[in-house]
């Protein structure tokens, strides 16, 4: 039987007990001197980053434009085939921010869940509900939403007020109730809030309920693990990928790349569950 994005991830935080989501960014000028001659560098680096961490991993989140810079497609499509033989149990989460309207939507859900096999997709609602609907009809996959971004830019647009019940409030506000309500019919939403705004998160996660947030910014970005978990897990101690990527890929650029990314994962999960 095939499971849904959805039940791998609720399995996944069952079985592992982690909340780590491993972002594969695959940067070579950081790569160790070993792949400095490996044409397959990409690949290899990637798969031996996931192989070491997938233990701690509730979910795998690859980019697709650190591939696509380097004309490396082909990489992240072996990647994710990789992904699903090694470690079945843990979904894969294509961050792209697709967003577009009509027939460039549909092309867009071929590329991520036909082409590369993701289990999951990031997608940009900013288009509105038709430019996301193509995704939110594949219910067997998930659709990662932007709400909150943690980047320094986000509140340009994210926290323009708009008119609600008789006063306004932030537009990332506003998207949360509308995803949650109007968009979710298959169950299969979940919605990025940055690390960085804790009090954001816990404004969103009061908005939507259990829906799954995907967090980015700790780790490099100097989100605070404990305000993320205390202020966005769900009342069962879970709803939550916590997004780590270059804290964990780069941990070391010697020989021991491998072990340093897995002692990293494993310390960020021991992190979050000391705090769920």
């Amino acid at each position: 039987m095939t499971h849904t994005f959805m039940q791998a991830l609720r399995a996944r935080w069952q079985s592992a007990d982690t909340l780590v989501c491993v972002g594969l960014d695959p940067e070579p000028a950081k790569f160790p001197a070993r792949f400095a001659n490996d044409p397959d560098a990409v690949f290899a680096f990637s798969r031996d980053i996931a192989d070491a961490t997938a233990e701690y991993a509730c979910a795998f989140k690859p980019q697709i434009a650190h591939f696509a810079a380097l004309g490396a497609e082909d990489a992240l499509q072996r990647l994710i085939a990789h992904l699903h033989t090694a470690h079945p149990g843990v979904p894969v989460i294509l961050d792209a921010k697709r967003g577009d309207i009509g027939s460039t939507a549909q092309r867009y859900v071929a590329e991520a869940f036909e082409r590369f096999g993701a289990d999951a997709v990031t997608v940009n609602p900013y288009l509105g509900r038709d430019s996301v609907q193509p995704f939110l009809e594949r219910s067997e996959k998930g659709v990662v939403v932007l709400c909150r971004t943690s980047n320094p830019g986000a509140a340009d647009l994210q926290d323009l007020p708009v008119a609600h019940a008789g006063g306004t409030r932030p537009l990332y506000q506003h998207v949360a109730e509308t995803i949650a309500r109007e968009w979710n019919g298959h169950g299969n939403v979940s919605l990025v809030v940055g690390a960085t705004w804790p009090g954001q998160l816990r404004e969103v996660r009061a908005i939507v309920g259990d829906m799954p947030f995907l967090v980015p910014g700790v780790g490099a970005q100097g989100g605070d693990v404990e305000a993320v978990v205390k202020n966005a897990k769900t009342m069962d101690g879970t709803g939550l990928m916590v997004s780590s990527s270059r804290a964990i890929l780069y941990a070391s650029n010697g020989d021991d790349y491998a072990e340093a990314a897995a002692r990293e994962a494993r310390t960020l999960r021991d992190a979050i569950n000391g705090h769920r």
